[in-house]
């Protein structure tokens, strides 16, 4: 009898087992879109007011131990906040802030892919122009350089409030892991766009100092210059905007988190083009002169809430990783130390691996192709064989959803008005040592008006780099372990 219970249980056991394993399948198959929780989004996003301050203003004291830029850092959390979040569109409806964000995220791919076409060509600063600086009193004529980061500012999408000298004044700065230098606009301006604080007072810090000529921070610059022994930078983008004054360093006050000195910044006097909200921005890339280079990060890491969402997450340094996270290989450009690279194997829609071989995503030789993580860029971009096999296979995929015309750099959409939820193929990211990162299906079938279009939203290259962008790692926490060169993708960790 006892024999006969145990087969039993063992035979339900087996049946429950196999039950789950389906249940698993099916899970990694499809997943499900929220179309009206999308949609509603796309209504509040406009009437958002970001008089509502969602961040904690700096105090000007701070009980925390100050670090130097020459020691290692402690653990530094800093709130991050959508671009809409803290300044109010002007646009009237979502369709045309979402062509807006659009249009700015090529300007920053095509500075990206310029950025490193140059390094590969072994263009050096003095084969190129200097950017006209008129109206800055510190112009000299041999500022020339390369596109340094494919940051146009008004691309910007994530923000985090950072104090600037001692005592702290709070400014709102623009995250970017495709640049290494920070700035901040600075008075007297010659030229300073709009911005949500009070433009930056030096006289005002008691802890301003300038960099001279001499110093390794200054000569790291990609374009600098001097004027009476002081260190001028000038760091431009690729729809033209720039901005450029003395290299300096400042304190920089992170909240309850601390402050450290002595970091190497931008003191802007002449900033122009689309320049919006932000009153600078730092840098996170991986080149001598960011931020966490200065403090000696091990890692850093970051979740992306929601554009359309009002909520705010994190920007973490030292922090311990997930215990849960995706892992893959952190690699780096010998040619461009400024972006991350990562280590993607392959991509898959519903459960079935495309065809794509592994090579087509890795770097060559010279410094071309591979794939880089990036919080700047908004839409994922494939190269163009790549993106095809992708498209092609989510669209075999939703055969059974209402297809319509294309909108802007998308190709593929559909009228989905009449649905409240849809059930969708799960596309995921594959990673060597056979990891991989299922995406939920908001973050890659994304509205683009209030009337329930909606488009997948991946694009083809023509440059042999490719770019996660930031829609595809929106609610997942993405960490750069540093030392032991790895990224880890941990979802939900917002």
């Amino acid at each position: 009898m006892a024999e006969k219970g145990a087969l039993l249980c063992f035979i339900s056991a087996l049946f429950f087992s196999s039950a789950f394993s389906r249940s698993l399948l099916h899970g990694s198959k499809t997943t499900v879109l929220d179309v009206s929780a999308s949609i509603q989004k796309t209504l509040d996003v406009l009437s958002f007011d970001p008089q509502t301050e969602t961040f904690q203003d700096l105090k000007t004291t701070t009980t925390t131990t100050t670090t130097t830029s020459s020691s290692s850092s402690s653990s530094f959390t800093l709130q991050l906040q959508s671009r809409d979040a803290i300044h109010k569109s002007s646009h009237r409806d979502y369709k045309s802030l979402f062509l807006a964000r659009l249009e700015r995220d090529s300007a920053r791919v095509r500075s990206l892919n310029a950025k490193l076409d140059l390094a590969v060509r072994g263009i050096k600063r003095s084969d190129l122009k200097p950017v006209d600086t008129d109206g800055y009193e510190a112009k000299v004529e041999d500022l020339a350089g390369p596109i340094v980061s494919g940051m146009s500012q008004g691309s910007g999408e994530y923000f985090s409030r950072v104090g600037i000298g001692r005592p702290p004044k709070s400014q709102y700065m623009v995250i970017d892991t495709g640049s290494d230098v920070s700035w901040v606009q600075c008075a007297p301006c010659s030229d300073c766009y709009d911005q949500a604080d009070p433009i930056y007072e030096p006289s005002s810090s008691s802890s301003y100092s300038p960099l001279t000529c001499d110093t390794q921070q200054c000569s790291s610059l990609d374009v600098s210059a001097c004027r009476n022994g002081s260190c001028l930078y000038q760091v431009s983008y690729g729809d033209g905007s720039f901005t450029v004054g003395d290299f300096v360093t400042e304190s920089l006050s992170f909240g309850n988190s601390g402050s450290v000195d002595k970091i190497a910044l931008g003191c802007g006097h002449d900033n122009e083009g689309l320049f919006v909200g932000a009153s600078g921005l730092l840098g996170l890339g991986g080149g001598s002169l960011s931020f966490p280079s200065q403090i000696k990060a091990s890692s850093l890491s970051y979740c992306l809430v929601d554009r359309d969402s009002s909520s705010s997450s994190t920007l973490e340094f030292d922090s311990p990783e997930p215990a849960d996270a995706v892992t893959a290989p952190l690699l780096r450009n010998r040619q461009v130390d400024t972006f991350y690279y990562v280590g993607l194997s392959g991509l898959s829609v519903g459960d079935q691996m495309l065809s794509i071989p592994p090579s087509s995503f890795a770097m060559d030789e010279a410094g071309n192709g591979g794939v880089i993580v990036d919080s700047g860029t908004s839409v994922t971009r494939l190269q163009t064989d790549m993106y095809n096999t992708l498209r092609d296979a989510f669209v075999k995929g939703t055969s059974g959803l209402p297809a319509t015309s294309g909108v802007a750099l998308f190709d593929t959409c559909y009228d989905l008005s009449s649905k409240k939820s849809v059930e969708v193929p799960t596309v995921a990211f594959h990673f060597p040592g056979g990891k991989s990162l299922p995406l939920p299906a908001k973050n890659y079938l994304v509205p683009v008006d209030s009337s329930g279009r909606f488009c997948f939203a991946f694009a083809p290259t023509s440059s042999a780099m490719s770019i996660i962008g930031n829609i595809q790692q929106q609610g997942t926490r993405v960490g750069f372990d540093l030392g032991n060169s790895v990224v880890a993708f941990s979802a939900n960790k917002c």
